[in-house]
């Protein structure tokens, strides 16, 4: 036995200060799962996501980062092949779209410089009333909490077992219940706003810089609706043309697209898609409410979806637009 002992004592000695030379090295501690939250990033916005991969597939020449207030934002500027330009034709592009989006922004953005008009497009930011849950800074939270709830009591357990859950949850409903939700929306819906109402500023007074004799601002899809309350809630001198582009409105819209194309003071031209019958009776609420304002200068264009062919889909929407921008050109 005397062997066997000699050759079990050190092995045995060993096990015990091997896990303490682990944790003592460098005077370092094991990173807690808190510790990993708290030193993560913040996500970048999406919108960011997408400049970032414009700026490497775009022209350098084309890309002009302009500031509005604290925010930074990428427009794609094209000017007009033309010594004495018509004006500059600004594309605000829709939810989820960038600032070259295949359909409608990049194909009008690209055609209208041969049209005499200088072009710059640019994209929304992410909105707050629109951010998807996925997009939060860590999904890890929901998991902990249910491991929480299944954790030893602890030595003061009160005699009813749910009374560490409810104390537990009680600042969370507190809070809950001290929040009003129509204030909280209504306050997000406010900073949407500002902030791209901040980025159409921006890009107007780029357009001023050119020496654009007319500025348009055109938007599509959701844009259309930002680019309609923009000008019916700030009434810029500069913009004398509103083109809205199939539009819809936000499903956490503040107000309702007709009603702001109605009370619209500069000509406003509609652009819709006559193919589904949601979009057609969109169109004619927005119709029937322009008619019942006195000296209305809003006009609608239907026009036709061409699946399988998107190339001569755009260039008939192009068409359309030269054609209601100039009416001397024919359509």
């Amino acid at each position: 036995m005397f062997p066997l002992y000699r050759t079990t004592l050190p092995a045995l000695c060993l096990t015990l200060i091997l896990p303490c030379g682990v944790f003592a090295e460098d005077g370092k501690k094991p990173e807690s799962p808190a510790d990993a939250t708290v030193q993560r990033q913040p996500l970048m916005e999406r919108s960011q996501e997408d400049a970032l991969a414009l700026e490497r597939q775009v022209p350098k020449e084309e890309q002009q980062t302009l500031q509005a207030g604290s925010d930074s934002f990428l427009a794609l500027w094209k000017p007009a092949n033309n010594s004495a330009p018509k004006g500059v034709l600004v594309i605000l592009a829709g939810a989820g779209e960038t600032a070259d989006w295949p359909k409608t922004v990049g194909p009008l953005r690209r055609k209208f410089p041969d049209a005499e008009w200088g072009t710059l497009s640019l994209a929304l930011p992410d909105l707050l009333t629109e951010s998807p849950v996925a997009r939060s800074e860590s999904p890890a939270p929901a998991p902990q909490a249910a491991d929480t709830s299944k954790a030893a009591p602890a030595k003061d357990t009160p005699a009813d077992a749910n009374a560490n859950i409810a104390q537990a949850t009680a600042p969370e409903a507190e809070a809950s219940e001290a929040t009003d939700p129509a204030a909280a929306g209504n306050s997000s819906d406010s900073t949407d706003a500002e902030r791209i109402f901040a980025r159409l500023d921006a890009a107007i007074a780029y357009a001023q810089q050119q020496n654009a004799r007319t500025i348009v601002v055109l938007g599509s899809g959701t844009g259309a609706y930002w680019a309609a309350r923009y000008q019916s809630e700030r009434q810029p001198a500069p913009v004398q043309k509103l083109v809205l582009v199939a539009p819809q409105t936000p499903i956490k819209a503040e107000h309702s697209l007709d009603s702001l194309t109605a009370s619209l003071k500069i000509p406003t031209a509609d652009f819709y898609y006559n193919d589904q019958e949601q979009a057609r009776q969109a169109a004619r609420q927005r119709l029937q409410a322009s008619k019942r304002m006195k000296d209305s200068n809003y006009r609608q264009v239907a026009l036709s979806a061409m699946p399988g062919n998107r190339s001569a889909e755009q260039e008939q929407l192009f068409r359309r637009i030269r054609g209601w921008l100039s009416p001397s050109e024919t359509d």
